[in-house]
């Protein structure tokens, strides 16, 4: 299984679709059509700041966890079982096996590894990797396939599940679409730049219209300048050994993404991780690195870097920010904030949490965010002072190797920040960020009132919910897929071995009757 509060809408809050037949070519298309946006007393088109809430971590009765270690249990000893068989030739082996001339090779993988994957994942590996033949956008097209030697191998048997609702992409603002009308610039583009660069953006590959990228990022969020890179996960694998070394500290969420992970093992940086979003946890450390400094020598640090996300993409909670700003600012420390999943989904005009929060942007030091997500698109940037970035223009190896972002792409993302900040002439992108508001707190909701136990908080878009038994991860995702709806279902290694879960992602393109489909 590897991998891969109130519900009803206020006086005045946006309709829904009422007639999903008629917007279901829109629906195709990955949008909605625009619907007026309702103004408050103040004429201000957003909804008004919300108070930040508790994340949520409810734990599940004792029972569920030892009928969880059970199950986990009796498929271990299935698999002990299985390969006994296959060993004697009485059950086949579909595994790849190895050449008699590598018998004494070390293996590529551990022992475990290899029996995990042959043994668990394969019984529901048909829950990942399902092939989309369509764009997808709120709803989408499957291709069914089937296996008929247990998962190792599927054929694809020709016919296709159509418009099924997607609740597994991170398209939380919904600008993952066709619209002809909305996507004329980045045609535009295209013609005039091609779709691709074929350099680097130190040589021949750095363009006007990447400039004027990091000016609308830089712009948008608030501080002196941005740079933006080709992508995500690199933005922070090869940036942060940019900016940390040997002699220095990194403190490190539990939690973090292995982009941030990766990216503090490559800088050779000391990591210590403190617990999820425990301040108690964090001043320990803080106070540890500042009364004894660094190993052996004790001489204190050159640096100490607080490494956390906006929001936790396993767990749908929220970063306490003024809290871990009071510590930064108390124990002199530095502060990087992964917003990849936070960037366009939360805050009032969808500038993240720092807006969430009220707090000024430019009190973080090293503000980082991917395009991946909320702007439709692909890449990620770097964003805080003008220091802070032209010293990463010269010194990062994503900045200095890695191909300049197709020209499509950046006006694609030029045209989501636009339509967010309204500077298109429109409302468009204030609907959008109120109605994935509202679309996050309905679903949340109603999945509560249905008894299900839900992680996070609740202005996350990304909502886990609970599953604990290894039995239903599998089964969930089958019976959710013949409902027509696609989900994401997570499970050991990737959460903890008592916390397999489904995770939905919510996006403004949801209409009322896509969140409610899953109840009939």
């Amino acid at each position: 299984m590897i991998r891969a509060d109130e519900h009803h809408l206020r006086n005045g809050a946006l309709k829904a679709h009422s007639d999903l037949k008629q917007g279901s070519n829109n629906l195709k298309n990955g949008y909605h059509v625009t619907e007026k946006v309702q103004k408050n007393g103040n004429g201000d088109s957003f909804y008004q700041p919300r108070v930040r809430g508790e994340d949520s971590f409810e734990e599940a009765p004792m029972y569920v966890a030892v009928m969880t270690y059970m199950g986990y249990g009796i498929v271990i000893l299935f698999g002990y079982f299985r390969d006994f068989l296959r060993a004697v030739g009485l059950e086949k082996c579909h595994q790849a096996q190895e050449r008699e001339e590598q018998k004494d090779f070390v293996p590529l993988y551990q022992d475990f590894e290899n029996f995990y994957k042959r043994n668990l994942y394969m019984r529901v590996r048909d829950n990942w990797n399902r092939p989309i033949c369509s764009l997808p956008g709120p709803v989408f097209d499957v291709m069914e396939r089937v296996s008929d030697d247990y998962n190792w191998t599927f054929r694809l048997t020709g016919k296709t599940i159509e418009n099924v609702i997607n609740m597994g992409s991170y398209n939380y603002l919904g600008f993952a679409e066709n619209n002809v009308d909305f996507l004329k610039t980045v045609a535009e583009e295209t013609r005039q730049y091609g779709v691709g660069v074929c350099s680097t953006r130190q040589e021949l590959g750095n363009l006007s219209i990447h400039e004027k990228l990091e000016r609308l990022v830089a712009e948008f969020l608030g501080v002196e300048s941005a740079m933006a890179f080709g992508m995500g996960f690199a933005t922070n694998s090869m940036n942060i050994p940019a900016l940390v070394g040997k002699g220095c500290l990194i403190l490190s969420d539990e939690l973090n993404h292995t982009s941030l992970i990766l990216g503090a093992r490559l800088s050779g940086a000391t990591i210590r991780v403190f617990k999820h979003n425990n301040m108690q946890s964090l001043e320990k450390l803080l106070k540890e690195a500042i009364c004894s400094g660094q190993p052996r020598t004790h001489r204190g640090w050159k640096k100490i870097l607080i490494m956390v996300e906006g929001i936790y993409s396993m767990e749908g909670s929220l970063v306490r920010l003024p809290e871990i700003l009071a510590l930064k600012k108390k124990y002199k420390a530095y502060l990087y904030l992964d917003e990849a999943h936070s960037i366009g989904a939360v805050g009032p005009t969808g500038r993240g949490v720092t807006e969430h929060f009220g707090v000024d942007p430019n009190e973080v030091d090293v503000l980082m965010g991917t395009f991946t997500k909320s702007f439709g698109a692909t890449g990620g940037y770097i964003a805080g002072k003008k220091e802070l970035v032209d010293y990463l223009r010269s010194h990062s190896h994503s900045a200095v190797y890695a191909t300049a972002m197709s020209p499509p792409v950046v006006e694609q993302i030029i045209r989501a920040i636009k339509c967010i900040m309204g500077v298109d002439g429109t409302t468009e992108g204030q609907r959008r960020v109120r109605q994935l508001s509202e679309n996050t707190r309905y679903l949340r909701s109603r999945l509560k009132e249905m008894g299900f136990i839900i992680y996070g908080n609740q202005d996350s878009p990304v909502v886990p919910l609970l599953l604990y038994l290894p039995g239903k991860v599998g089964a969930f995702s089958r019976a959710m897929l013949k409902r027509k709806i696609g989900v994401v279902v997570v499970g050991f290694p990737a959460t903890p071995i008592a916390e397999a879960r489904a995770r939905f992602c919510v996006s403004a393109a949801h209409t009322r009757e896509m969140l409610d489909k899953g109840r009939s």
